[in-house]
């Protein structure tokens, strides 16, 4: 990912950071700590016209959600860090509150997420279905009934995910769909009422 991004897109290589396993001890170990300081890393000082990727390959769970209540499907989707039988999981909310809604006008986020139950992992405001090429609203009915969004102040936001919150990556080809959406955006409608949108395989 990180040479596709400098060789195809052009990034800055110090504009890029990885965390890795390899680097165990280290501020670029996945903990959960390291992980959400590097989300916030991502967002911060972005302005107009800048384009932000956050990739994650790794494990995905759910976990109810005993907080909010505002999952459709009663579930919270998540992602694990390597300490996060001691330190937790990072919740689908979390994340939305680090890297989605703060996002500035004129600033895009593209998040690629390959993950067992990765298909709202942002918690954006609409899904869509790349099969059977239909819209549905991932809004919960708080928000449905005063009209609100959760999605970005006034950015856009757009996620990639490897299988839908009640799949296995096991239940799709991962590869090929990751692979073919990166390089072709000809399958991806236009949604822009409030710029946030997923588009799950």
């Amino acid at each position: 990912m990180k040479n596709l991004l400098i060789q195809h897109f052009g990034y800055p290589r110090e504009c890029i950071r990885i965390l890795t396993e390899e680097d165990e001890g280290s501020d670029f170990t996945p903990t959960k700590k390291n992980i959400k300081d590097s989300l916030k890393w991502l967002v911060e000082g972005s302005e107009s016209g800048d384009l932000l990727v956050f990739y994650y390959s790794g494990h995905g769970l759910q976990q109810p959600d005993d907080v909010t209540n505002e999952e459709l499907d009663g579930f919270d989707e998540t992602i694990c860090p390597v300490d996060f039988m001691q330190e937790g999981m990072i919740l689908d909310d979390e994340i939305h509150s680090t890297i989605v809604r703060p996002l500035k006008e004129g600033v895009t986020l593209h998040a690629i997420v390959d993950a067992c139950h990765s298909g709202t992992i942002l918690d954006l405001d609409y899904t869509y279905d790349l099969q059977r090429k239909d819209w549905k609203s991932n809004r919960p009915p708080s928000k449905l009934a005063d009209n609100s969004t959760s999605g970005t102040s006034t950015g856009l936001a757009i996620c990639l995910s490897a299988c839908g919150d009640d799949q296995m990556t096991s239940d799709t080809d991962v590869r090929e769909f990751l692979c073919s959406r990166i390089y072709s955006h000809d399958d991806f409608p236009a949604r822009s009422s409030d710029g946030s949108a997923y588009f799950n395989h």
